[in-house]
């Protein structure tokens, strides 16, 4: 399948000129946990994934980029030839890359880079973060933290899905956790420990490694689906920034400061234009999260977590 992958990226166009390698992996485990309170429960867990490295050269200029799938089932993976081809695309698209003068306009995030802002939400509505005082959301219960129709959910029940367990790492049943609805803050994600800390109850979140104590992660968290297809969304941008990767960890979640390092592609009169790179995004997700204009109706789960096309008002582009 690897093989496969790698042979349709490298036969898509002549551009593709190499590849930094493709992979299949593979993991199943059995799970058993019981403890002093009496219990003894098991699962089994699966999951495989299949990636994709195409290199592209163009007038002496080389770009990178790649495609992966992570599914909780073999069958469930779409064929090698098509993760191929979807990371030849991506790459091809690269070719040709500028900078851009430096501004505030919106941006708007893909699904595969819309999944980074939920990882930062999930990080500042984690009990461990909120208990040390290093969360920008410690205290918002029931506030508004994001703009109207934005939702956040977290659930372990979901069926197939990589990140679904019946329960956590403390035997405490996973559920269905409304994290933000409607833009409120309506839950944080607790495991038994830093639920006590806070006077509030394990949301069922606890993940352990052996002989590891036990902390607080995600199952499987999605922003919710919004009413615009991806075009609507681009065809309301004048001229901004369409963000298709994102480098470093320039996030601060005590403040909500953000500046991360971006590649993308231009938008002009509502069309992607060209491609641009050795740019920086900025700015504060306190901000971020309630300036959201515009959500997709594109909720692409790959993994555990999944987000739609996403708009921000406005942001720091700092290019040339």
């Amino acid at each position: 399948m690897a093989r496969a992958a790698e042979a349709a990226a490298l036969d898509l166009d002549p551009r593709i000129v190499n590849s930094e390698g493709a992979e299949f992996s593979q993991h199943d485990a059995s799970i058993l946990l019981g403890n002093s309170h009496g219990f003894l429960e098991e699962y089994r867990a699966s999951r495989v994934g299949l990636s994709v490295v195409p290199v592209a050269e163009e007038g002496g200029a080389k770009q990178r980029d790649f495609w992966s799938e992570v599914e909780r089932r073999l069958g469930a993976l779409p064929p090698p030839e098509t993760v191929g081809r979807r990371a030849a695309e991506r790459t091809l698209r690269r070719l040709g890359s500028r900078k851009v003068p430096t501004g505030e306009v919106p941006v708007v995030f893909e699904p595969e880079t819309a999944v980074s802002l939920l990882r930062n939400i999930a990080g500042a509505v984690a009990g461990p973060t909120l208990y040390r005082g290093a969360s920008f959301l410690q205290g918002m219960l029931e506030q508004r933290v994001a703009a109207a129709g934005v939702g956040v959910v977290d659930d372990g029940r979901l069926p197939a899905r990589v990140g679904s367990r019946p329960f956590d790492g403390e035997g405490v049943p996973t559920r269905r956790t409304m994290v933000i609805e409607d833009g409120v803050l309506r839950s944080y994600l607790l495991d038994t420990y830093s639920a006590r800390k806070l006077g509030l109850a394990s949301t069922g979140n606890a993940v352990r490694s052996l002989g590891q104590p036990p902390t607080v992660s995600p199952t499987n968290l999605w922003m919710t689906a919004g009413p615009y297809p991806p075009e609507e969304i681009l065809a309301s941008v004048g001229r901004g920034l369409y963000v298709t990767e994102l480098i470093g960890f320039g996030v601060n979640l005590v403040t909500g400061d953000y500046s991360r390092g971006a590649a993308g592609i231009w938008i002009e009169d509502g069309r992607l234009a060209y491609p641009v790179d050795e740019i920086t995004i900025a700015g504060n997700l306190r901000e971020m999260l309630t300036d959201i204009a515009m959500i997709g109706s594109d909720l692409t789960w790959r993994g555990s977590m999944a987000a739609p096309t996403v708009k921000i008002g406005r942001m720091m582009v700092a290019g040339e």
